[in-house]
């Protein structure tokens, strides 16, 4: 086994949190043990200052989610450069309007323009990629899009598979991360429940090890990333309870 995979909280799970205090939110974060961050948003902050933020927490920005549209044309360069501050190297679209998705042959343009992203940035040291729901799962035309977007993308568009999301469509995981090896570098880890839908990591139908096993061997992954979208308690709770049952499992 190789050495252990630092875990992430993506900001997203505490967004009220962060919106209402941005500072408080993080040093809570860094006391659960969380590793680092994934924005989803920057609360009115520049990157200079989220950054200083993060760097005075010991909290690593592992990535960000931004629209596609901050990705194309004249906005790709301002992107980079934001990024480029934060100290992260991944631009990571958290989802496609249906102009993008609606069709296996949308999916095929939609691969080859991210192909197009990532030829323009990975001089920079720089990756774009892709973090699915639960459509990208459900066959379409007779092809699951998953597999449409990851066989037509070069290997290094990431593919930021959520497990539970996945598992919500009614499929299986480990097939999908043995298949493109590699490809796996920011994951989020999600639980799914069919009986529970507020359930945490480890409170579910989710066979972690087996999820845990393939990231692990063949997924070249090198950030878990929390992500937790339905609360039974108050989200800032839910996201202690993800890192605790984390420890509990090993993986801390």
């Amino acid at each position: 086994m190789s050495e252990r995979i630092p875990i992430a909280l993506q900001l997203y799970s505490v967004r009220d949190d962060c919106a209402k205090d941005l500072s408080l939110t993080l040093q809570a974060v860094a006391q659960m043990g969380y590793d680092g961050v994934e924005f989803a948003g920057y609360y009115d902050r520049t990157a200079e200052e989220l950054r200083g933020m993060c760097d005075d927490l010991e909290l690593k920005v592992v990535g960000t989610h931004t629209g596609l549209n901050t990705l194309l044309g004249d906005q790709l360069a301002k992107t980079v450069e934001f990024n480029k501050i934060l100290g992260n190297p991944y631009l990571i679209v958290p989802g496609l309007g249906a102009e993008y998705t609606n069709s296996q042959q949308a999916w095929k343009n939609t691969a080859k323009l991210f192909n197009e992203i990532a030829d323009k940035i990975s001089d920079q040291g720089m990756y774009t990629g892709y973090h699915n729901h639960t459509g990208e799962f459900k066959s379409l035309e007779g092809e699951v899009p998953w597999d449409t977007f990851a066989s037509n993308t070069h290997n290094d568009v990431v593919l930021q598979i959520d497990t539970g999301h996945v598992l919500r469509a009614g499929a299986d995981n480990v097939p999908f991360i043995e298949r493109y090896p590699g490809r796996y570098k920011l994951v989020h880890i999600k639980e799914y429940s069919a009986t529970n839908d507020k359930a945490v990591i480890g409170e579910g139908d989710m066979p972690w090890d087996d999820v845990f096993e393939a990231f692990e061997t063949v997924g070249g992954t090198e950030w878990y990333i929390v992500e937790q979208e339905s609360y039974a308690f108050p989200p800032i709770e839910c996201a202690e309870k993800c890192i605790e049952n984390l420890r509990k499992m090993g993986k801390i």
